[in-house]
């Protein structure tokens, strides 16, 4: 990122709140900081997180600034409503600046030791596959992962982005709890083919990046994802049918595009 950006952020908040970059997308950077929205401008042991959008030159300023606000007020919603879902895990809100694109949130990461080596998915797993991938701890966090979609998808809601980067796992009770994060591209949704594409992005970034134990590591998440369902008798069983039939469709249509090209 630009020094000419960091000032400006910067500048927005107070020059005297320490910033620090942890992430860059396409669409937002993320900082961390000790210092509370809402609270005496002080450093503190507590972490809290920045989400900035910053403008876009390519588009129209008016235009610009209408999707930004629209993007970052969607993102703030529906965190708040998933928040407020028994069971299921994501940051907490606590502040959104709508108009100049900045949501600030529960900081994570603060809940892991120095010596963990990972703060996502991705880094889980690519620590145990040096090590037993099929390790019972494995297996137990992959199918809680599968839980927390369960429950996001079980409640009409999808992510839009899924990938084990935007899967946080943080140290509660001596075992790993998943947090999903980065809901840029998340909505409410009834609809079997978004829950299908949200499983089937989830797969490709596990099948890129963990090739080998692709295979296992699926099905463990997809035990966890289905155990959600199945608590609900009937009812349950049915739709969890539909959602898997439309992930198989919806990976069949992918595997056609990439052997076309």
């Amino acid at each position: 990122m630009s020094e000419e950006m960091l000032s400006k952020v910067s500048d927005y908040l107070d020059s005297r709140v320490p910033l620090t970059q942890i992430a860059q997308g396409a669409e937002a950077v993320v900082f961390s900081t000790s210092t509370h929205p809402y609270l005496p401008l002080r450093e503190s042991n507590k972490k809290f997180v920045i989400k900035y959008r910053p403008p876009k030159k390519y588009r129209h300023p008016s235009i610009d600034r209408a999707l930004t606000k629209h993007r970052t007020l969607s993102e703030s919603r529906l965190l708040a409503k998933l928040y407020l879902i028994p069971g299921l895990k994501v940051p907490q809100l606590i502040a959104c600046d709508a108009y100049n694109g900045y949501i600030w949130l529960e900081f994570l990461g603060e809940f892991l030791p120095d010596d963990a080596g990972f703060s996502n998915l991705k880094n889980f797993l690519w620590m145990y596959a040096d090590k037993d991938p099929y390790d019972a701890v494995v297996q137990e966090t992959l199918s809680k992962v599968g839980e927390q979609i369960g429950l996001l998808h079980w409640n009409d809601y999808c992510h839009g982005d899924l990938t084990s980067s935007n899967i946080v796992l943080v140290r509660e009770g001596g075992t790993w709890q998943p947090y999903l994060i980065d809901f840029g591209l998340g909505s409410t949704s009834s609809m079997v083919e978004d829950k299908g594409v949200d499983l089937y992005v989830l797969e490709r970034a596990i099948v890129s990046t963990h090739s080998a134990f692709a295979d296992v590591y699926k099905g463990w998440l997809m035990q966890g994802f289905s155990q959600v369902y199945q608590r609900h008798g009937e009812k349950g069983d049915k739709k969890l049918k539909e959602v898997l039939n439309r992930f198989q469709e919806v990976r069949m249509r992918g595997r056609k595009r990439s052997m076309i090209g």
